[in-house]
C-alpha cells in the first residue's frame, strides 16, 4: 500500500452517519495521518429514524439517540461549525468562523436538512414544526405531550405518514394532508399507496389528499391551515413533513457537480467537477450523494436510506486510502423500512425505477403481502408489507436481473404471480427533475467557462 496513501490530511464534513462511518473505516483501513470531522451540529453523531418514531411516542428523550462508535476514529472534531465552502485548487475546507481547514482528501457527508415551509413567518409561528434534528424533535414531542386538540401534518411521505403513526398511538386527533392522491405514492406507486390510505383512515386519521396547502394561520401562534380545496382545518400544532433538502449550497463556488439533487460521484465515490471530470481527491457519501448503479441503468441514485449512508461510506474511506487497482464500486442494493399504523413495510432496489408491479405473495386484502417492482421485463425492486422474511428471495431476483413478472417458488405461492399492472410512478426512463444536465444539476443555460 503506498505510503502517501495510509498518511497525509483527511477532512470529512457532516458529522452524522455517514461521516462516522468512513471515519471508523479509515482507521480500520491502516490510515494514520490526521483526520477532522467538521459538524454544524453541537453534538456527536446520533441516530436519527428514532426521531420520528420513539422519540415521537415518548419512549426515549431525544438526546439518548447518540450513534454507538464501532472505535474511537482518533478524530479532530469540529462541532457547531458550518463548511461555507470548498477551494479544490488550494484545497481547503473553509469555514463560518473564518477558519479554512487543508486537506489532502476530503470526503463531504453533509446529508440533508427538512425542506422549510415556504412562508418565513408562517414558518416561525409557534407551534409550527419540522422533524430532521435532535432539538426538532425534543420540541414537538413536548408539544404532543401538552396534549393538543389537533396535529396537523402537512406531507403523506414517509416522515409524514410515521409522524401520523406516533400522534394516533398517543390518542391525538391528526389531520394529514396529501398533494397526490394517496400517502407514500411517490415511493411506492399507485397499488400499495391505497393500502397506507386505507390504513391511515382505519387508525382514526383525518386524510385529506388530492390539496396542499396555501396558508397557516394564526398572529403568533399557529391555529389551523387553509386548504386550496377551499376548507380550513383547526390545528394547534403543525409539522411539515416536505422532504429532504441536500445541503449542498456550500460547494456553489466549488466546481463541482453539485446541484438540487446533490453531488454526483462514480461508482466509487469520486465526486465529479461540473464539466463531468471525476476528482482524485474530493469523495462522497450518504444521502448527499448522487451515483451510478448498474442495475438501475446507470441513472444517478439519491437515496435516503440509513443502510445506502453506511455502505457507501465504507466504500469511499476504502477508495480513500487504497490505489486505483485496489478501489471498489459501491453497488449494494437500496433497502429501507418504515414501522407505521402497525404495519412493517420493508423495501430492497428501487420501486420508482419501474413500469410494472405484480403481487406476488399476500394480498392487499389481508394487509400482508410482498409486492414486485419490474422495469422493461426485469425485476428492480421489492416491498413487503409485514412479509419481510421474504425480502431475501426478491433480493436475489433483482441481483440476478430475473424475468418480469417473476416466476412462481416464492414462500406461499406455488402458481405464476398476479396479472401485473401498472406502476404508477414517473417514467423512469425521463428524468424527473426537469431541463437540468443530468449531472450536474446546472441548468443548461448556465454558461461553463473554462479557466
Amino acid at each position: 500500500m503506498p505510503d502517501d496513501l495510509m498518511d497525509g490530511r483527511i477532512v470529512v464534513v457532516g458529522a452524522s452517519l455517514a461521516g462516522l462511518r468512513a471515519a471508523e473505516a479509515l482507521r480500520e483501513q491502516g490510515f494514520t495521518g490526521s483526520l477532522t470531522i467538521v459538524g454544524d451540529e453541537p453534538h456527536p453523531p446520533y441516530d436519527r429514524p428514532p426521531l420520528s418514531k420513539q422519540v415521537l411516542l415518548g419512549v426515549a428523550p431525544a438526546d439518548s439517540t447518540g450513534l454507538p462508535m464501532r472505535r474511537d476514529p482518533e478524530a479532530d472534531w469540529v462541532l457547531g461549525v458550518r463548511a461555507t465552502g470548498l477551494d479544490t485548487l488550494g484545497q481547503r475546507v473553509l469555514l463560518d468562523d473564518g477558519e479554512s481547514l487543508p486537506y489532502d482528501r476530503v470526503l463531504i457527508a453533509t446529508g440533508t436538512r427538512a425542506r422549510p415551509w415556504p412562508n418565513p413567518a408562517e414558518a416561525a409561528l409557534d407551534g409550527v414544526f419540522t422533524v430532521r434534528t435532535r432539538e426538532d424533535a425534543a420540541g414537538l414531542a413536548a408539544a404532543l405531550d401538552a396534549g393538543p386538540r389537533r396535529v396537523l401534518v402537512i406531507g403523506g411521505g414517509f416522515t409524514g405518514s410515521e409522524i401520523a403513526s406516533a400522534c394516533r398511538e398517543r390518542g391525538l386527533e391528526v389531520t394529514v394532508t396529501e398533494r397526490g392522491p394517496a400517502p407514500l405514492v411517490g415511493a411506492l406507486g399507485g397499488t400499495l399507496s391505497k393500502l397506507a390510505a386505507a390504513m391511515q383512515r382505519n387508525h382514526g386519521v383525518d386524510l385529506r389528499t388530492g390539496v396542499t396547502v396555501t396558508r397557516l394561520l394564526g398572529e403568533k401562534t399557529f391555529t389551523g391551515v387553509e386548504l386550496s380545496d377551499g376548507n380550513q382545518v383547526d390545528a394547534d400544532v403543525c409539522v411539515v413533513a416536505l422532504g429532504a433538502v441536500r445541503n449542498v449550497e456550500w460547494l456553489a463556488e466549488s466546481g463541482l457537480a453539485a446541484g438540487p439533487r446533490g453531488l454526483a460521484c462514480d461508482a466509487g465515490c469520486r465526486a465529479f467537477n461540473m464539466y463531468g471530470i471525476v476528482t482524485d481527491d474530493v469523495f462522497v457519501a450518504g444521502d448527499v450523494s448522487r451515483f451510478p448503479h448498474p442495475l438501475f441503468g446507470y441513472q444517478l441514485l439519491s437515496l435516503e436510506h440509513w443502510g445506502n449512508a453506511v455502505t457507501q461510506a465504507e466504500v469511499a474511506a476504502h477508495n480513500m486510502v487504497n490505489p486505483g487497482p485496489l478501489r471498489r464500486p459501491h453497488l449494494a442494493l437500496p433497502t429501507f423500512w418504515s414501522t407505521q399504523f402497525g404495519l412493517n413495510i420493508k423495501s430492497v432496489g428501487v420501486p420508482t425505477y419501474s413500469d410494472h408491479v405484480v403481487i406476488a405473495q399476500g394480498s392487499l386484502e389481508a394487509r400482508r403481502l410482498a409486492m414486485v417492482y419490474g422495469y422493461r421485463g426485469r425485476v428492480t425492486a421489492a416491498v413487503t408489507v409485514d412479509m419481510a422474511k421474504s425480502l431475501d428471495y426478491y433480493r436475489h431476483l433483482i441481483e440476478t436481473g430475473a424475468p418480469f413478472p417473476p416466476p412462481p417458488g416464492a414462500a406461499d405461492r406455488a402458481i405464476a404471480a398476479e396479472i401485473p399492472i401498472p406502476s404508477d410512478v414517473p417514467d423512469p426512463s425521463v428524468l424527473s427533475h426537469g431541463p437540468t444536465v443530468a449531472l450536474t444539476g446546472y441548468l443548461p443555460d448556465r454558461r461553463l467557462t473554462v479557466v
